[in-house]
């Protein structure tokens, strides 16, 4: 498979491209914009969703879903927000199909438009908001802690699988709080979830810090976000929690009766991450061979590849391997035994190590005689032959050992391509020939932000929430600056 596979030197971009579709993660479907989303690449989004789901409820949220379809004068309501999504909106006017007059087709039935259109959710703050309004009455009824598992649609021009696609899959959470600070601590709370998500389970290394006010979420009061860096020196948002203030619950009229018996707007927080984390996964890992995976994530775990010959070793290799499955399944190991006959051992081998599985078995008569078996490791592509004996122990050790090293990796990759600068000419330098994070001073004005984007092409990813900060002057205007700041080209 990596034979005809395009290098990562070569052009990033089609590397990337051709490792989604050859791996079997993804393809473009006939919608134009949108992706399918192949039972491969879907068993690795379930263990992202579910891991997350299972860290979600241990912080006290449940799940609940909202219509799709949102009334257009919703999103009118908070005024920021409608401005931030409104390009990107896909609108329903009409309700019913109908036979063509000259009867060669189907056309839109004029007869039957909608009194108000609806959007097609883009996120689903102000439907949420209007439905909250019907729940919230006492400070009993707070907080709400609720997220929502779904699809969202935002028309894109220009499409990526998994990076950028019009429709995409997501999780929102919509949470409603009696004061400020208890707003304010969920949305530095469920920040550090994905930050703990994707250190643990994507073994990848991210900075957290609040976004500039041109970069907010529309209609939030600030912003929190995780940045990862991919191997070609570009970040990639990984995911974002918002403090919402009381501007949804004022433009929806939400207001609770406090313990002194006075009406107050009630306090927001939403926070999100979608299958964008698909592509940061296959960015921050994969390799010139193909795709790699960290083993808490991955779908397959472990495959298990029988050689034989001659039908009497068939039937002795078949039984060992079996064996091994069970003791493997028995020890939480995700197996997959590849006993098909219609591939050769060497096809398979390359299957499962374009497609990233973390550990390859391979078991065939010699080793059914030293009690052996081959195991292969993907991220190092090493070979070792074990003793078959307590595999289950040895293959959960050798997974952790991965998942640990590929973590290690990332985190190397991440400091290689982190620099300071402290003049402007570094600065582009650094920008335009090696890539990565450059930490810089601004000034904190809009129009400096924009200059430098301009200039650059480069945006401030994240105002840092950790280290040492000290003042300094601004590398494009001189000018007085309170800390550095992370700078980066971004997908």
């Amino acid at each position: 498979m990596a034979k005809n596979f395009t290098k990562r030197t070569e052009d990033y971009s089609r590397w990337y491209n051709e490792l989604v579709i050859k791996a079997d993660l993804a393809e473009y479907s006939a919608v134009r914009g949108c992706m399918v989303i192949k039972p491969y690449g879907y068993g690795i989004w379930e263990n992202m969703q579910q891991t997350l789901d299972r860290m979600f409820k241990e912080t006290g949220h449940s799940n609940a879903y909202f219509p799709i379809f949102i009334p257009k004068s919703f999103l009118s309501r908070e005024a920021a927000h409608v401005d931030g999504f409104a390009k990107e909106c896909a609108v329903v006017t009409h309700y019913r199909l109908k036979e063509s007059a000259d009867g060669k087709g189907i056309v839109v039935d004029d007869q039957a438009r909608l009194e108000e259109e609806l959007v097609v959710r883009p996120t689903s703050e102000t439907i949420i908001w209007d439905t909250y309004r019907k729940w919230i009455q006492s400070y009993r009824d707070l907080p709400l802690l609720l997220n929502q598992w779904a699809n969202v649609v935002r028309w894109e021009m220009r499409t990526r699988l998994f990076l950028r696609t019009t429709e995409f899959l997501w999780q929102e959470g919509h949470t409603a709080h009696a004061t400020r600070e208890e707003a304010m601590e969920e949305t530095e709370k469920m920040l550090n979830v994905y930050a703990t998500f994707a250190r643990d389970y994507m073994a990848m290394p991210v900075w957290k810090g609040r976004k500039s006010e041109s970069e907010r979420f529309a209609g939030a009061e600030e912003t929190y976000c995780i940045e990862a860096m991919m191997q070609d020196g570009k970040a990639l948002q990984a995911g974002t929690s918002h403090f919402l203030g009381q501007n949804f619950a004022r433009a929806f009229d939400v207001k609770f009766l406090d313990k002194e018996n006075q009406q107050q707007y009630v306090w927001a927080s939403s926070w999100g991450v979608s299958t964008r984390l698909m592509g940061a996964l296959i960015m921050v890992h994969s390799d010139d061979q193909g795709l790699v995976v960290p083993p808490r994530l991955a779908s397959m775990q472990v495959a298990i590849i029988p050689i034989w010959r001659k039908d009497e070793d068939r039937q002795r290799v078949d039984q060992k391997a079996t064996e091994i499955k069970k003791e493997l399944e028995a020890a939480g190991i995700r197996v997959k035994y590849d006993d098909r006959d219609t591939y050769t051992p060497g096809w398979k081998f390359a299957e499962y190590e374009f497609k990233g599985v973390p550990v390859r078995i391979a078991i065939g008569p010699k080793d059914l005689e030293k009690g052996t078996v081959e195991v292969a490791r993907r991220d190092t592509l090493e070979k070792a032959f074990y003793q078959a004996t307590d595999l289950g122990n040895k293959i959960r050790h050798l997974l952790d050992n991965i998942q640990e090293n590929l973590y290690n990796k990332a985190r190397d990759n991440t400091e290689e391509l982190t620099h300071k600068a402290d003049h402007w000419e570094e600065f582009v330098h650094l920008i335009e020939n090696k890539g990565g994070f450059v930490l810089a001073h601004w000034d904190g004005t809009r129009e400096t932000e924009e200059a430098i984007k301009e200039k650059t092409k480069a945006t401030i990813r994240l105002i840092p929430l950790e280290g040492d900060q000290k003042p300094g002057k601004c590398i494009y205007s001189g000018k007085p600056s309170e800390g550095r700041v992370v700078f980066a080209r971004a997908y």
